[in-house]
C-alpha cells in the first residue's frame, strides 16, 4: 500500500460521511461531508475555552483550568457511519449522574495529537511480521503526517519495553527504527504502556492540546512484565491517555489474550481493529488450503492472498485514523466535585434527540487530586 493509495481511500470514506436525519427540535441539519466545527467556547471571555486554529495550522492558543475533564466522544449511525454535524448543545455529559456544562467544544480533524505506538517485537509476530511491519508504517505515515500538531513515539516490546523513539514531529524516525526490528523473544505488554504513561519527552500543553493517545500493534498477550493490566489501565486512565489496537490475531487461531486488549480499549475509550481476523471471509474454497504460514487461506503468493491482505490492513489504518479524527473533544469542570474522594468517577455521555446513534467515550476518570504529578520529561 502506498501513501497516496491511503490517502485517496480515507478521503473518499470521510466524503461520504452520512448525517443524522434532524428531527423538529434538533438544530438545522449540516450537509454530509461537510467541515468539522472549529473548537468553540462555549463560556465568556474569562472562561476555559480555545481559539480555531488558523489556515496556516499553526497550533492555536488554548486556556485550559488543572481541574477540567477531557471527553473525547466517537459518534456513529447504525451501520458505523460516522456522524458528522452535531453541536454542543446535542450532547449531554452525567457525571456520577449529575448533568455537567460543556465549556470546550471541537470537531476539528486536525485536533493537536500525540500517539504513543506500542509494536510487540516477540516471536509471537514472527508469522506476519512483514504484513504488520508494513502496518505499522502506514498507520505512522497517515497519524504523523510531518505537522507541528501531530507528534508521536515508538516503543517496541520483546522481552522488555524500550523507549525506541522519544517524541517527535518526523515520522521517519520512526518509520527507520521500525524497519530494523526483528522479532524475537517474550512481550512485555504492559510494561509498555507504563513506559508509554512515564517515560518520555512530554509536548506542552498535554494532555488537552494535544490530548494523548496510545495504539498497539499486537495481539495482547502479556509474558514478561513486572505491572498488571489492572495496574496499567488504571495509569492510563489517569493520565488521561485513550488505548486502540491493530490486533495481531490470525485468522483459524485461538487468542487467549483478545479479552484483554478489549478491555484495554473499553476502559479508556478507545477500540480495536482485527484486520486478519475475517480476511478470508469472501474467498470461496480457503478450507482447502491450508498455508505453510500457520494460517489457514489461500496459497501465499496468489493475488487473491495478497489482495485480502491488503484490504484487511488497509480497512484497520482507516478505522483507526476515522476515528481520531472524527471525535468530537468536549471539556467540562466537574459541578460539585470533592477533590478529597480519589475514586473512579463514573461519566455518561448521550444524545437526548439522536437514539439511533452508536457513542463510544471512556466510561470515567480518577479526580484530580489522586492523580500524578504527571510524566517524566526525559529529552
Amino acid at each position: 500500500m502506498s501513501r497516496r493509495l491511503l490517502t485517496a481511500c480515507f478521503c473518499a470514506i470521510a466524503l461520504g460521511v452520512p448525517a443524522i436525519p434532524q428531527q423538529k427540535s434538533a438544530p438545522k441539519q449540516a450537509p454530509p461531508g461537510s467541515t468539522p466545527t472549529a473548537p468553540i467556547n462555549t463560556e465568556d471571555k474569562a472562561g476555559a475555552g480555545a481559539t480555531a486554529s488558523t489556515p496556516e495550522e499553526v497550533p492555536a492558543t488554548f486556556r485550559t483550568y488543572s481541574d477540567e475533564v477531557i471527553v473525547p466522544v466517537t459518534v456513529t449511525d447504525l451501520k458505523g457511519k460516522y456522524v458528522s454535524n452535531l453541536e454542543a448543545k446535542d450532547f449531554r455529559i452525567l457525571d456520577e449522574g449529575r448533568p455537567q456544562k460543556i465549556r470546550f467544544f471541537s470537531h476539528d480533524p486536525n485536533q493537536p495529537i500525540v500517539i504513543g505506538f506500542l509494536l510487540d517485537t516477540s516471536s509471537n509476530m514472527r508469522i506476519h511480521w512483514k504484513t504488520f511491519q508494513e502496518a505499522s508504517l502506514e498507520l505512522i505515515w497517515a497519524l504523523i503526517p510531518g505537522k507541528p500538531l501531530f507528534s508521536g513515539y515508538l516503543i517496541t516490546y520483546g522481552n522488555q519495553a524500550e523507549l525506541a523513539v522519544n517524541t517527535t514531529t518526523d515520522s521517519d524516525k520512526i518509520a527507520d527504527k521500525i524497519r530494523a526490528v526483528k522479532p524475537a523473544g517474550t512481550s512485555a505488554l504492559y510494561d509498555a504502556i507504563y513506559r508509554a504513561c512515564t517515560d518520555r519527552k512530554l509536548v506542552p500543553g498535554e494532555p488537552y492540546e494535544p490530548r494523548r493517545v496510545i495504539i498497539i500493534i499486537g495481539d495482547g498477550h502479556d509474558s514478561a512484565s513486572k505491572e498488571s493490566i489492572d495496574q496499567v489501565i488504571e495509569l492510563a486512565q489517569r493520565n488521561l491517555v485513550t488505548i486502540y489496537a491493530m490486533s495481531t490475531e490470525n485468522f483459524g487461531f485461538e487468542n487467549e489474550s483478545k479479552d484483554d486488549l478489549i478491555r484495554m480499549a473499553k476502559e479508556t475509550g478507545g477500540r480495536v481493529e482485527y484486520p486478519l481476523s475475517n480476511l478470508y471471509a469472501d474467498v470461496d474454497g480457503y478450507l482447502s488450503h491450508p498455508s505453510d504460514d500457520g494460517n489457514y487461506a489461500l496459497t501465499v503468493g496468489s493475488g487473491a492472498y495478497s489482495s485480502q491482505i491488503s484490504g484487511g490492513i488497509l480497512k484497520a489504518v482507516l478505522g483507526i485514523e476515522g476515528d481520531l479524527q472524527q471525535q468530537y473533544v468536549m471539556r467540562y469542570i466537574p459541578d460539585g466535585l470533592d477533590t478529597r474522594v480519589k475514586q473512579f468517577r463514573q461519566i455518561k455521555v448521550d444524545l437526548p434527540e439522536y437514539p439511533n446513534t452508536l457513542i463510544r467515550y471512556k466510561p470515567g476518570y480518577f479526580p484530580f487530586a489522586a492523580r500524578p504529578n504527571g510524566f517524566s520529561t526525559n529529552q
